[in-house]
């Protein structure tokens, strides 16, 4: 599947291949989906947030919120592609020490970009609590807690990408690869402590 077909496909279409029996999509795409429904949820608070004291405010955090979902579907895409790639490379022949450092080279090469779809994904769950952040105090209280749901989501976006990141790149013995790994990880358990910051602050609102 190319990143064009993907905003328009139906969900019930891409969980059933995502259940069935196929190389792709997988946990990469699945994290993209989740940052996409962060965004999502972001964008309809502020389309129901009226004031026009922070009407500036809300517009752009609602622009871009719209803009990271755009930028996940095409993750998602991307995710699908690279991962093909990556099992194309797993396929090629090995008989011989040349053939071994060919296959070697291409997989390489194939696990690295398969590492930058969910890596995108987890700088835009960063900027989806960020917006999160944002919108809480300015927010329609009748839709509260969703925004303390829009952060869990993209926690969880951020979560699952890391382990797709992880999957390409752990087997990757060189400093580059280390240094990724050791970004991705840090950004992680930032977005999570955000999140957590958020959902308590949004629990204290609704208990009073």
């Amino acid at each position: 599947m190319d990143e064009t077909d993907l905003p328009r496909q139906p969900l019930g279409q891409f969980l059933s291949e995502l259940a069935a029996r196929l190389p792709t999509p997988g946990a990469g795409a699945a994290a993209a989906i989740e940052a996409a429904l962060s965004a999502s949820l972001i964008a309809m608070i502020g389309r129901f947030t009226a004031d026009d004291q922070t009407a500036d405010a809300v517009s752009a955090i609602v622009g871009a919120a719209d803009a990271q979902r755009s930028a996940c579907l095409a993750a998602a895409a991307e995710d699908e592609a690279a991962f093909s790639a990556v099992t194309e490379a797993m396929k090629m022949p090995r008989s011989t020490p040349h053939e071994q450092q060919v296959r070697r080279s291409n997989l390489e090469q194939a696990q690295r970009a398969a590492a930058q779809p969910p890596r995108r994904v987890v700088t835009s769950a960063v900027a989806l609590v960020g917006l999160a952040e944002r919108l809480l105090p300015i927010a329609n209280h009748q839709l509260i807690s969703d925004i303390a749901a829009a952060t869990a989501a993209a926690r969880a976006a951020a979560s699952t990408a890391r382990l797709a990141v992880e999957t390409n790149l752990v087997g990757l013995d060189d400093e580059s690869a280390r240094a990724e790994l050791a970004a991705v990880a840090a950004a992680v358990e930032d977005v999570a402590r955000r999140a957590d910051r958020v959902e308590a602050a949004v629990r204290e609102i609704v208990h009073g």
